[in-house]
């Protein structure tokens, strides 16, 4: 029997010893994983910005209209990930006396400032392209080394643009993924711009001006999707029905004496949700466990991820009027 104990004992000491390896194997390839993906954001982002300075480069140098919407799209990736990270940045900064409820909304009321005035450059890049098309003005230069230049400057930028796309595509983090996909459509409208220059210069001057109305109206589409998303998040828009019957399961499993559940409500305020919960107490309770009940349902809630800020109100029947005008 002591020989069997002592066996069992070893087995399990090395079972631990095994798991705690394990352990320290996932956490040692989990902070290689975040090191890689910390180093493909900034390549990005370096990349973005060394792109950014060819378009407009060659933009002023082959005066195509096609390329200066082009630097434009290049720009406005730039910028959205300046204003992301600053937000992002004022956030961590608690101030409880001027901001008690936190600065959750400073990163959609940044981003539909942002979207705004960028729309707004969009459709002034299309009025120009139209302006073009009509006097049927001729401005693309390709001539000599210029259009060398351009060929090289933006085919180089086009490759890398496709090449970091395939790279951050292979990450799992949807952050890099989002990086994926921002190069892919980078590389997408350098190509038209690129193709749009060149074929005017070619054979049909009208060919610039058109693609940058094109290029133009795809700015405008996507930057307005962005303003109508951000309206919504900062005017208080209800959570999907998935978040409101999880917030319901959990009110009403989170304690026996909870007799009903009278009102759930969740709605956007910045990127989280805020979340609102009426729930029905017997009567005869006393005041110490109604409160007791209320705050750790409070807790529970407010340490789910999506969930900023919960409020749990307490009654003792439901049949009285909402607790708040609409």
């Amino acid at each position: 029997m002591g020989y069997l104990l002592h066996m069992w004992t070893c087995s399990s000491v090395n079972s631990l010893g095994h798991f705690s390896s394990l352990k320290a194997a996932e956490a040692e390839a989990d902070a290689a994983a975040s090191k890689w993906e910390a180093f493909a954001i900034n390549i990005s982002n370096v990349a973005n910005f060394a792109i950014f300075l060819a378009t407009v480069f060659v933009a002023a140098l082959s005066g195509s209209l096609a390329l200066i919407a082009s630097a434009l799209d290049s720009f406005l990736d730039l910028m959205s990930g300046l204003i992301l990270w600053f937000t992002s940045w004022k956030m961590r900064k608690p101030s409880p006396h001027t901001y008690p409820i936190g600065k959750q909304r400073m990163q959609p009321v940044g981003i539909l400032v942002f979207s705004t005035i960028m729309a707004s450059l969009g459709l002034q890049v299309a009025i120009i392209s139209i302006e073009k098309l009509i006097t049927q003005e001729k401005q693309v230069d390709l001539e000599g080394h210029k259009g060398y230049l351009t060929i090289i400057i933006m085919g180089a930028s086009i490759v890398i643009m496709f090449a970091l796309a395939v790279y951050c595509q292979s990450f799992k983090s949807k952050l890099v993924k989002a990086y994926a996909d921002d190069h892919f459509f980078d590389g997408l409208t350098n190509v038209v711009g690129l193709a749009s220059a060149i074929l005017a210069a070619k054979f049909r001057w009208w060919i610039d001006p058109v693609g940058a109305l094109l290029l133009s109206v795809y700015t405008i589409v996507c930057w307005s999707g962005k303003i109508r998303k951000n309206i919504r998040v900062l005017v208080g828009k209800t959570a999907p029905p998935e978040i409101l019957q999880k917030i319901t399961y959990l009110s009403w499993n989170f304690d026996q004496r909870i007799k009903q559940i009278d009102t759930v409500r969740a709605y956007s305020c910045g990127g989280e949700y805020i979340a609102e919960v009426d729930i029905v107490l017997p009567r005869e309770m006393q005041l110490l466990e109604t409160h007791d009940i209320g705050e750790g349902l409070q807790n529970k809630l407010e340490s789910l991820a999506f969930i900023e800020r919960a409020y749990v109100h307490v009654d003792y029947d439901v049949s009285h009027k909402p607790e708040h005008n609409a």
